[in-house]
């Protein structure tokens, strides 16, 4: 069968290039082959050309799931509580949900039980993250900000006693508040107060 050829495939996800080079088969059949799997629930369609195993998904660590948030919606970056937990800035934790930030729009992608999950920001607070082992996330003052502004503006639930604020650089959070408007500092500096942080 040339579904347990896939096997064969050393990636966590897959182009419908490199399921022509692994069967040996033009492009446009692989196209065809891999749009029939996704059909019999084989393979789940993360977006045109790009699959991913259904089998796998589920089994996937961060780092992978973070690289496919890339993919899913250009330009984005991991952010909110997504990123707070991987930094370890809260203790909330989302496991199906992959929290991004992007300029183009606020969406949802529903990929075989995932939700990767998109929200728009202005241009100009479009900064503030780094890459990390192939994936661009928000740096941890940034993730922090992110929601606080989202938060600020009623569009995000933000749990503020999950947050363990001690482990952000709080200098360099407030040099990078700046950009953001007044409301958000605000917003910060009542969650330094409520949770005792210094």
């Amino acid at each position: 069968m040339a579904y347990e050829a896939l096997f064969k495939i050393d990636k966590p996800y897959f182009t419908t290039e490199d399921v022509a080079r692994t069967l040996g088969i033009s492009a446009a059949s692989a196209a065809v082959l891999c749009s029939r799997y996704a059909k019999q629930d084989l393979l789940v369609r993360l977006k045109k050309g790009l699959y991913v195993r259904k089998e796998t998904l589920p089994n996937l660590g961060w780092e992978d799931l973070f690289r496919i948030a890339n993919l899913l919606q250009v330009p984005s970056y991991i952010s909110l509580t997504t990123a707070l937990a991987y930094h370890g800035i809260t203790t909330q934790v989302q496991r199906e949900f992959i929290e991004s930030i992007s300029t183009r729009r606020t969406i949802v992608f529903d990929k075989g039980g995932l939700h990767f999950r998109y929200t728009k920001i202005k241009p100009g607070l479009y900064d503030g993250f780094t890459r990390e082992r192939g994936a661009f996330i928000a740096l941890p003052e940034k993730a922090l900000l992110d929601a606080s502004y989202l938060a600020s503006l009623g569009r995000y639930g933000l749990d503020d006693s999950a947050l363990e604020l001690e482990k952000l650089d709080r200098k360099r959070l407030f040099k990078m508040a700046r950009q953001f408007p007044g409301a958000v500092v605000r917003y910060v500096e009542r969650q330094y107060e409520e949770t005792g942080s210094t």
